[in-house]
């Protein structure tokens, strides 16, 4: 009876020991007090059913002992276990919050006021990209026409001049004394010519008077006509001499800048020599080459918008003049030459122009941004911001032009209709969206 006095004490002293420290741990949880009073109970009614089959079997022997202890055990293990399980259901996350963190619930989709075009009328223009070099309209080298030695260069490279300023003079001496020389021949030629005239004029006095003969008379007027050659051959050897040494005065063919100063003084040039090069920035020429499967497209007088490095935002604007008749060899591309107007000459012979020629335009039609239209299985839709929801629209277009950032719109939209041209990522139609700053007013 004293051994099974002790077993009960200490079923007592454990249960108090277990419940004292859930209690601590879970000081003020009702929960948990809930859930650990129905073990309690039960290990309360096990060690007393225990004890009480301990004392009306005592006098069996000592033969009932060890199944006593089991049951002992068997209860503190159930206790234990129940304990460990609590104390598990409170740390355990709860079931719609996976790893702890609570759910995130999805909000509308925000979209900022560039996501969202709208729906109406506009010129639907194509344009070409193009680049290419500029060279002024009106450039030459001028050379010389004359051989001789080069005495003076009166210009230098990035000087202005006007039309007939004198840009170099090469030696004359010795076409001054050839001409010298030409002009006696034609003094000498003149004084036969009169002699020739004076012997035909009495000749034919003589003939009258019939002193001579016809035969006479016929060769004084031929040596006559032969005379009036031979000054006439004079005059005009003068006149080319006379020619050469103004040649040896080079001039400006027309008003210009100097680019390319090629002689200098002391040199020996020889006839076609070049001196400088002038060009004429006024106007300029933009060379683009453009494919050739575009060119039925390209027309003279399409106008042309373009971009030169150096000069920011500046843009310059030009006109097709002429389209080269053949592809550029060794490609499929055809040169088109556009000329811009250079008043202030900033432009420059060999800076490159980037930008866009525009081709035919249509008249104003229902467009939409191109990026605003989507595909699928061949059918285009449109997303629409509608009332705050995403609505989804099958839409007819127009022809989708490379170029061109507009597409025109046929059927299932009207003007004044919102499109969303960002991507709407995971949303669908239905699902809530407002623009930026639009979230108040409804969207």
């Amino acid at each position: 009876m004293k051994s099974n006095a002790r077993q009960q004490a200490a079923v007592a002293e454990s249960i108090e020991s277990n419940d004292t420290d859930v209690s601590a741990e879970r000081a003020g949880t009702g929960a948990t007090v809930a859930r650990l009073a129905p073990v309690q109970a039960a290990a309360e009614e096990t060690s007393y059913e225990s004890s009480r089959v301990a004392y009306n079997s005592g006098s069996q022997g000592t033969e009932k002992k060890p199944m006593k202890v089991w049951i002992l055990l068997a209860a503190i293990a159930v206790l234990v276990a129940g304990w460990f399980f609590v104390r598990n259901q409170q740390a355990a996350p709860a079931p719609d919050a996976p790893g702890g963190a609570p759910a995130v619930v999805a909000g509308p989709l925000e979209l900022a006021a560039v996501d969202v075009a709208v729906v109406q009328p506009r010129v639907l223009s194509r344009s070409l990209p193009l680049s290419g070099s500029m060279s002024p309209v009106v450039q030459a080298t001028v050379k010389s026409k004359v051989s001789g030695e080069v005495e003076e260069v009166t210009v230098r490279e990035g000087q202005d001049v006007r039309a007939g300023d004198v840009i170099a003079r090469i030696d004359t001496r010795n076409m001054q004394a050839q001409y010298d020389r030409e002009l006696a021949a034609v003094e000498k030629a003149r004084a036969d010519l009169s002699l020739a005239e004076l012997n035909r004029d009495k000749n034919r006095t003589l003939l009258e008077q019939k002193y001579i003969s016809q035969n006479t008379y016929e060769a004084t007027e031929s040596a006559y006509a032969a005379s009036v050659a031979s000054f006439k051959l004079a005059e005009a050897q003068a006149r080319m001499i006379k020619i050469s040494v103004d040649d040896a005065v080079i001039r400006a063919p027309f008003t210009g800048t100097i680019a390319k100063r090629l002689v200098q003084p002391g040199e020996k040039v020889s006839t076609d020599s070049s001196i400088v090069s002038i060009v004429d920035l006024r106007q300029m020429l933009l060379e683009a080459a453009v494919p050739a499967a575009e060119i039925p497209s390209v027309r003279v007088g399409q106008t042309a918008a373009f971009r030169v490095g150096g000069f920011g935002d500046r843009e310059f604007v030009g006109n097709v003049q002429r389209i080269n008749p053949v592809t550029v060899e060794g490609s499929r591309a055809i040169t088109i030459y556009i000329a811009v107007a250079n008043a202030d000459r900033a432009l420059k012979g060999g800076m490159f122009g980037q930008g866009e020629l525009s081709l035919d335009s249509t008249e104003p039609s229902l467009s939409i941004p191109q990026m605003a239209a989507r595909d699928e299985a061949g059918a285009a839709f449109v997303y629409t911001l509608e009332s705050g929801k995403i609505v989804r629209k099958p839409v007819t277009l127009g022809p989708k032009i490379k170029g061109q950032e507009f597409v025109e719109v046929r059927e299932g939209l009207a003007a004044g209709e919102r499109v969303i041209v960002a991507d709407i990522g995971d949303s669908k139609p239905g699902s809530e969206a407002f623009v930026r700053g639009e979230k108040g007013s409804g969207g």
